[in-house]
């Protein structure tokens, strides 16, 4: 499953990140805070960083932009994940 869920993740972000004005942007975030949530039920927020972690990589190495920004579509699932 993990697998799958990150290349979900990974064709949202790209999407969002190549397509900032599309009007689906909306529907992909609100998804991408699901995948949020089902990796903090599963495995807490260590499990969010490290999911997070291999997907950026992956993202920067295959379209050269950071998906960084999106980290706070989490903000909220768990008190340590707080980013800007």
């Amino acid at each position: 499953m993990d697998f799958m869920l990150e290349e979900e993740m990974i064709d949202l972000l790209t999407f969002c990140l190549q397509n900032p004005d599309s009007d689906e942007i909306e529907s992909k975030k609100s998804r991408l805070k699901e995948i949020g949530k089902e990796l903090f039920d599963d495995g807490g927020v260590d499990a969010m960083e490290n999911f997070f972690f291999a997907v950026e990589n992956r993202i920067e190495g295959e379209i050269e932009k950071s998906p960084k920004p999106f980290r706070s579509l989490w903000n909220g699932i768990s008190d340590e994940w707080n980013y800007q």
